[in-house]
């Protein structure tokens, strides 16, 4: 099972030019994602660019796109991610406990826990089979 560890962003994230993240807080993220790839179980995590360098596609009922950005709302927004693989929901919950404090001890911020859709929970079908044929070049 798969899951995605989302940091939810906050105001001070998205303020941010540059990445600043205190000395302290930098060496408990290495240690949290060195224990996750000890365990054998992190498959990726990285910290996201603030939303003014992003944008959002909006697809309307006719097939029209419409693209905007910045976005307002840093309660929204995601400010990185940790990509686990684990036997199961309790492994999953188990870790997102142990993941630091984002935002720095003390401090508010919010984590979000969120299993990712494996190919088998779809319907059988001619796509599906595009979709297992593309996963299996992927690990090729």
């Amino acid at each position: 099972m798969r899951f995605m560890i989302i940091v939810k962003s906050c105001p001070a994230f998205e303020a941010e030019l540059t990445p600043e993240a205190p000395e302290e807080l930098m060496a408990e993220m290495a240690a949290y994602h060195d224990e996750l790839m000890r365990a054998g179980v992190l498959l990726d995590g990285s910290g996201l660019h603030p939303s003014r360098t992003g944008w959002r596609v909006h697809y309307g009922p006719e097939g029209k796109r419409i693209v905007d950005g910045p976005f307002a709302e840093a309660k929204e927004l995601i400010a990185g991610y940790t990509l686990i693989q684990v036997r199961n929901r309790e492994e999953a919950l188990e870790w997102s406990r142990r993941f630091p404090n984002p935002a720095g001890r003390g401090k508010e911020a919010v984590i979000e826990l969120r299993q990712l859709m494996e190919l088998d929970e779809f319907p059988p079908g001619p796509a599906l089979d595009k979709f297992k044929q593309m996963e299996a070049e992927q690990k090729a």
